[in-house]
């Protein structure tokens, strides 16, 4: 029996079985040159706030995968600063320089390129996959993963393991560990080292807490640092290579069929349906692939391309396979759809079209002496807003400084600005002119905002003076 120290804790970690205590040094000495930490700045308009994540190794060219959750999803990528490289366990003063690519609709992954300087010294994670992903870990089959320490302690890697109980189609065939067995975004390996999986994070564990004053409350404790659970790698290595083209992940698909909902099993055994799933559309977008195919609200969606969807548990799990399965494809493809309405099964072809501009993509003008940063209106404002396209126009605000003008005026983030001084401004160009001329008047003592907040209208006093 071997010790380390994690977290605090001393923690007892038996041998692998079949990996000599002599042999497992070199074995984890070698795996951990394709993981790396990596650190990133996102700019806001008053601060530079610093990121630390793990990132895994994807290639030789020095391509390297962050989790999803490493960076907020309405971040601008142009808001994404000074990527910074650490390898595990070396002085942080040494570090390199990364390029974002973009994030993959799919897997949802961030990639970034770490510059020449420290392509040497890493190993892509490929170099350990098995010769065959076929065959699934056995039950009670143990696996071991690497963890990182913080960067006040040079990224130090450290060594985790569990056993498997469990296998689940998430929808993504994904292990669950007894106990953490890596951190998430950080590599699984099998005892003689094989690439096994990838670890994720955002599972938690359900606890009940006790007090002197409560009977008992459940609360999930997640832990952010380790993960025990993590996608097979059979899922993980497909979708290595798909290094985003450019920084926003364009193409993406778009079907446009909106707030999907599992089959109530109910309805589903009512309906002699109860061996699939099947995906209930709450509403059809205006303007959308699915609209122009015929797509209609309360359609049951029974099969993707004469594939009936499978059967998850628990149910909601086939929402992310359908939203995958639009992920595999490309704009202007085909998708043939089996709905079934009002008892009646109907096959509907839509031509899959790019997705409209997101807020991550949107232009962005802060003005300094107004304390507010304003985005243009896209059509996910409109689709979360119920705003017909017909009558969208004006910007949304994107950020407020507490203690300028129009804070102190009462003026909140992702407020719809429709007027400016009682003039309809119908786009984001004209808001910007009549806002930069209101900015640049030192004679000014105050405008005025008519603003939407919630499906209620406000007018807005700021004063300036």
């Amino acid at each position: 029996m071997k010790f380390f120290f994690r977290g605090g804790f001393i923690c007892a970690c038996l041998c692998l079985i079949g990996a000599r205590a002599a042999d497992f040094p070199a074995l984890f000495k070698e795996r951990v040159k394709c993981v790396v930490a990596v650190e990133f700045f996102t700019e806001s308009e008053l601060d530079r706030r610093p990121s630390v994540t793990t990132a895994l190794v994807a290639d030789t060219n020095g391509t390297l995968v962050l989790p999803p959750s490493a960076i907020n999803a309405y971040v601008s990528p142009a808001k994404l600063k000074d990527f910074r490289v650490y390898l595990p366990g070396k002085p942080v003063v040494d570090y390199a320089s990364a390029e974002y690519l973009g994030q993959d609709p799919l897997s949802g992954w961030h990639f970034v390129r770490v510059e020449q300087k420290f392509r040497a010294s890493l190993v892509p994670v490929t170099a350990f996959a098995p010769k065959s992903t076929a065959d699934e870990p056995a039950l009670g089959e143990e696996f071991w993963g690497i963890g990182l320490r913080g960067k006040d302690e040079d990224f130090a890697p450290y060594f985790l393991a569990s056993r498997i109980s469990h296998l689940q189609s998430m929808p993504e065939r994904t292990a669950i560990a007894l106990s953490e067995v890596a951190a998430p975004g950080l590599p699984v390996f099998d005892h003689e080292g094989g690439f096994a999986g990838l670890a994720v994070g955002g599972f938690g564990q359900r606890f009940i807490e006790y007090s002197r004053n409560e009977r008992g409350t459940p609360i999930m404790l997640l832990n952010i640092e380790e993960s025990s659970v993590f996608q097979l790698a059979s899922v993980v290595l497909p979708e290595l290579a798909r290094v985003p083209a450019n920084v926003s992940g364009r193409p993406i698909t778009w079907l446009g069929a909106y707030g999907l909902q599992p089959m109530d099993p109910e309805v589903a055994t009512f309906l002699k349906l109860s061996n699939q799933s099947g995906c209930v559309v709450s509403e059809v977008l205006e303007g959308s692939p699915a609209e122009a195919a015929g797509l209609k609200d309360r359609d049951i969606i029974l099969a993707l391309d004469g594939q009936p969807l499978p059967r998850f548990k628990p149910d909601q799990v086939v929402l992310s396979y359908v939203e995958r399965e639009l992920n595999r494809r490309k704009p202007g493809d085909v998708l043939a759809m089996t709905v079934l309405r009002g008892g009646e099964r109907l096959e509907i072809k839509a031509t899959l079209a790019e997705q409209p501009k997101l807020i991550r993509e949107t232009d962005r003008h802060y003005f300094d002496k107004l304390g507010f940063t304003v985005r243009e209106f896209v059509y996910g404002d409109g689709v979360m807003r119920r705003v017909k396209r017909a009558a969208q126009k004006g910007v949304v605000v994107h950020f407020v400084k507490n203690s300028g003008p129009t804070g102190t005026a009462g003026l909140r983030t992702d407020d719809w600005i429709q007027e400016v001084d009682g003039v309809e401004v119908k786009t984001y160009a004209d808001a910007v002119e009549k806002l930069t001329a209101i900015e640049a008047d030192a004679s000014r003592s105050e405008f005025v905002l008519l603003t939407s907040r919630n499906g209620e209208t406000a007018v807005l006093r700021v004063k300036l003076k």
